[in-house]
C-alpha cells in the first residue's frame, strides 16, 4: 500500500494533538504515535474523531505510513527521552529522512543531535514551538534551525500551521544552523521571564503601594492593552485579575505566592554568562522566582524584618496624584520591556558571533508577533528598527526606542524611586534602570575595580593615555615584584 502519511509526530499530550488537529485542519496527513499505545486508540476515538490522523502503535507501523523523504517530528520531554527516540528512529529511517525535535530542548544538546543525525545519513531539525494549547491548534509561533537542507521539506507544513501577522506573513522562518531554533526559543523564554516578573512588580505597586483591589487593576490592565503595551500577556494578567472564585472573591488572592520554572530562564542566564552578556533583567527575573519559592522564610522574616509602610497615603487620597502615578507604573512596565528586549537582542547577537551562525533580527522579531507567549504589538517595532539597520548594535540606540526611553523614563525613574522608599520590591524595575544609566555611561568605575585585581593579584590594567592592548602592573605595596599574572576573561 502506498503511504499517505506526511508526517509524523510522536508524542500525545495536550501540545502534540493540538499541533496534529492543526496540520490536519491545514490538509496534512499526520501519522500520530505516542509511547504509551492506548492514548493513540483514545486520540483517535475522541479528539481526532473524523480526521485523516492515521494511528500507528509502532515505530514501524508510523515509519512504514510515511512518504519519503520521512519527517518524524517529536513533543517529548526534553533531555534523554529524545536522545532515546532517535536511537529507536535511526534503524527504521534511510539517508535524507528528517528528525525533528519540537520540544524545549536546550541548544547545546540540538547541535549534538544535529551532528550525531547527519552521522547517520539523516536530517535533524531542532525548533522551538510558542504558543501553549493554543497556540498549537490555532497558529503557533514556529523557531526551526539545525540541519539546513531539511528547510526545504518541512517549510511548507510549519510556515501553513503557524501563526500569521500583517496580511498573512507567517511567524516562522528558518533561524540558523546547528542550535540556532532551540537558542531563539530559549532567548523568547528569557524574555517572557522578564515580561512576567515586569507586570508582576506593577500589580505588587499597585495593590501595596495604592490599595487597588483586583477590579480596579483589571481596568488599568484593561486600558494598557489599548496601548504600547498591548500584549497576549497583558491581556492574560488583565482576564485573571478579573476572575472570581466560588465565593465571588479575585481568585489571584488565592493563589500561593511561590512560582514554579521549568529551566528555559536559567538556561538563558547560564549561557549570558558564558558568552558574557549582561542580560540582568532576565537573571532578575529568575531569581525573583527563586526567592518566591522560601514561602517560609519569607514568612518568618516578614515578622522580624522592618522596614517602612508600603501605603502611599498622600498619592491615595489624591486622585489626581493617583491617576499620574499609575500612568508612571505604565511608564516603567514600558522602559523596563524595551531594556528586557535590547538584552535578549544583545545576547543572540553575540552568540552568532560565538557560534557561527547568521540571525535575522528583523525577521525573529515577526516571528515573535504573532502565536508566541510575549506576542505584542511592540515587536512590530523591532521589526523596523532591525529592517532600517541589520547591523543595529543595541535596541537603544534605535531612534525609536531612543525616544520613547526619552519621554517615559521620568515615571519610570519615580516609580522605581519611590518603591525604594517605600519598601516595595521591584527589582527588575531597578535592574532595568541601573543598565539603562550603566549604557548610557561613557565612563564607570571599573577602573578602581581594576586596580584592586592588579593589587591584590597582579591581573594588570589597561591605561587611559596608551594603546588599547598595552597591560601595565604596579608594584602597589613596594614590597610587591615586577611579574604580573597572564592577562585574559573569562
Amino acid at each position: 500500500m502506498e503511504p499517505k502519511g506526511d508526517i509524523a509526530l510522536i508524542g500525545l499530550a495536550v501540545m502534540g494533538q493540538n499541533l496534529i488537529l492543526n496540520m490536519n485542519d491545514h490538509g496534512f496527513t499526520v501519522v500520530a504515535y505516542n509511547r504509551t499505545v492506548e492514548k493513540v486508540d483514545h486520540f483517535l476515538a475522541n479528539e481526532a474523531k473524523g480526521t485523516k490522523v492515521i494511528g500507528a502503535h509502532s515505530i514501524e507501523e508510523m515509519v512504514k505510513n510515511l512518504k519519503s523523504p520521512r519527517r518524524v517530528m517529536m513533543l517529548v520531554k526534553a533531555g534523554k527521552a529524545v536522545d532515546e527516540f532517535i536511537e529507536q528512529l535511526v534503524p527504521h529511517l534511510e539517508a535524507g529522512d528528517i528528525i525533528i525535535d519540537g520540544g524545549n530542548s536546550l541548544f547545546d544538546d540540538t547541535s549534538r543531535r544535529v551532528k550525531y543525525c547527519e552521522s547517520k545519513g539523516l536530517l535533524f531539525i531542532g525548533t522551538g514551538v510558542s504558543g501553549g494549547e493554543e497556540g498549537a491548534r490555532r497558529g503557533p509561533s514556529i523557531m526551526p534551525g539545525g540541519s539546513s537542507k531539511a528547510w526545504p521539506h518541512v517549510k511548507d507544513i510549519f510556515q501553513a500551521i503557524s501563526a500569521k501577522v500583517d496580511g498573512g506573513a507567517p511567524c516562522c522562518d528558518w533561524v540558523g544552523e546547528q542550535g540556532a531554533g532551540h537558542y531563539v526559543k530559549m532567548v523568547h523564554n528569557g524574555i517572557e521571564y522578564g515580561d512576567m516578573q515586569l507586570i508582576c512588580e506593577a500589580y505588587n505597586i499597585m495593590k501595596s503601594g495604592l490599595g487597588m483591589s483586583a477590579d480596579e487593576m483589571h481596568e488599568v490592565l484593561k486600558e494598557w492593552n489599548t496601548g504600547v503595551l498591548d500584549s497576549y500577556l497583558i491581556e492574560i494578567s488583565r482576564d485573571i485579575l478579573a476572575k472570581k472564585d466560588e465565593d465571588g472573591s479575585p481568585l489571584v488572592d488565592k493563589i500561593l505566592d511561590t512560582a514554579g520554572q521549568k529551566g528555559t530562564g536559567k538556561w538563558t542566564v547560564i549561557n549570558s554568562q558564558e558568552l558574557g552578556i549582561p542580560i540582568t533583567l532576565m537573571a532578575e527575573a529568575v531569581y525573583s522566582r527563586c526567592v518566591s519559592a522560601l514561602k517560609d522564610e519569607r514568612v518568618k522574616g516578614a515578622r522580624k524584618l522592618k522596614g517602612p509602610r508600603p501605603t502611599l497615603t498622600s498619592i491615595v487620597s489624591n486622585p489626581a496624584k493617583k491617576k499620574q502615578f499609575i500612568a508612571d507604573i505604565r511608564d516603567a512596565l514600558y522602559c523596563s520591556k524595551i531594556i528586557s528586549y535590547a538584552q535578549g537582542y544583545m545576547l543572540m547577537r553575540a552568540a552568532a558571533k560565538e557560534y557561527g551562525w547568521t540571525l535575522n533580527y528583523g525577521g525573529i522579531a515577526l516571528m515573535w508577533r504573532g502565536g508566541c507567549i510575549i506576542r505584542s504589538a511592540f515587536l512590530s517595532k523591532i521589526k523596523d528598527a532591525y529592517d532600517k539597520n541589520p547591523k543595529l548594535a543595541n535596541l537603544l540606540l534605535d531612534d525609536y526606542f531612543r525616544g520613547e526611553i526619552k519621554k517615559a523614563q521620568k515615571g519610570w525613574r519615580h516609580i522605581v524611586a519611590t518603591a525604594a522608599k517605600k519598601g516595595i520590591p521591584a527589582p527588575a524595575f531597578s535592574t532595568a534602570l541601573n543598565f539603562y544609566d550603566q549604557y548610557r555611561s561613557a565612563v564607570l568605575p571599573a577602573n578602581l575595580l581594576q586596580a584592586q585585581r592588579d593589587y591584590f593579584g597582579a591581573h594588570t590594567y589597561e591605561r587611559i593615555d596608551k594603546p588599547r592592548g598595552e597591560f601595565f602592573h604596579t608594584n602597589w605595596t613596594g614590597r610587591g615584584g615586577t611579574t604580573s599574572s597572564s592577562t585574559y576573561n573569562v
